[in-house]
């Protein structure tokens, strides 16, 4: 097994595990920020949703909200189910895309860490 260390104030010391998932949500948020391209294809949009929902146990429906050049706008998880189902109003989906002005959504369902599908533009 590796050891990884951080440098603090007082010099070097062994990592613990929230010092490297927060750097690794740092690294993630700076990755995926809103305006992004990065999700141009749908091998990138399932990564993206991995490691947005991964720690997720719930079923959720979700919602990437891009411009006219497929770059990230918005991510809105819309709908949350149980372990085996979620309710999904048609009505809601397009009431936020409107809202986020999005020339092309990304919608996605997500059960316990696994991407069920997406529908890519």
């Amino acid at each position: 097994m590796t050891t990884l260390y951080v440098r603090d104030e007082s010099g070097y010391r062994e990592a613990q595990a929230t010092d490297v998932l927060d750097r690794a949500q740092a690294l993630l948020a700076q990755r995926y920020r809103v305006g992004s391209p990065v999700l141009t294809s749908p091998a990138l949009t399932r990564e993206f949703l991995k490691v947005h929902l991964g720690a997720c146990e719930h079923e959720i429906f979700g919602v990437l909200h891009l411009d006219s050049r497929h770059r990230l706008i918005a991510v809105e998880n819309l709908f949350r189910g149980t372990i085996n189902s979620a309710s999904v109003h048609p009505r809601e989906v397009v009431k936020a895309a409107l809202t986020h002005n999005a020339a092309a959504v990304v919608l996605a369902h997500f059960v316990a860490g696994h991407v069920m599908g997406i529908m890519h533009p």
